[in-house]
């Protein structure tokens, strides 16, 4: 099995679920982004190691790591294993030097561990086939003056439920989400025409 390492590219808040944010990983060597939608204290536990902020007390992931450095334990990788109904599996692979361990974990807490380790992130080829979003970095992403009134001016429309659209439309709405980096969105429209199939 092929694995496919990634990098974190951003963590911005959820414009649809309050509480939520939403985790952006890319592949390395491509264009193919992972969003995973995360709780808030994954979130602030991610952004505290990303921004190198050091809390007065540890936190949960600081503990594990306390502890797993307490045990001997090196962490190896973190390996997004498994998407199953539109929910990640992750696992974090450890050894003692003598074996090797997976532990079962949610992504989000397995990345905010990884990141205290400085250890890689790794998926599957599949997952990325079903929930990688292609990044266009083709399209001209200015937006002139007069667009942007437009906008402003236009009334709001009333906005049609993913399920009651076409899959024509489903797959044009992806691409201007893809193209505008709203990865959220683009995340939501993958999940609804992901259920058709």
């Amino acid at each position: 099995m092929k694995k496919i390492k990634l990098e974190i590219l951003g963590l911005s808040p959820s414009q649809s679920q309050a509480g939520s944010f939403a985790l952006v990983l890319g592949e390395e060597l491509g264009n193919r982004r992972l969003p995973i939608i995360i709780g808030v204290f994954e979130a602030q536990a991610i952004a505290v190691q990303i921004e190198n902020i050091m809390p007065n007390r540890p936190m949960t992931h600081d503990l594990f790591k306390s502890f797993a450095e307490g045990m001997n334990y090196d962490l190896k990788e973190i390996f997004i294993s498994d998407l199953k109904e539109g929910i990640f599996y992750a696992k974090i692979i450890c050894t003692d030097k003598i074996r090797e361990v997976e532990i079962d974990a949610r992504p989000s807490d397995a990345i905010a561990i990884g990141l205290r380790f400085d250890i890689p992130i790794f998926t599957t080829d599949s997952i990325m086939s079903e929930a990688g979003l292609i990044a266009n970095t083709d399209q001209d992403e200015e937006i002139d003056d007069e667009e942007q009134i437009i906008e402003t001016v236009e009334p709001a429309r009333k906005e049609v439920p993913l399920r009651d659209m076409s899959f024509d439309d489903l797959q044009k709405m992806l691409d201007d989400a893809l193209a505008h980096e709203d990865y959220e969105k683009a995340a939501k429209i993958r999940d609804e025409m992901g259920s058709r199939n």
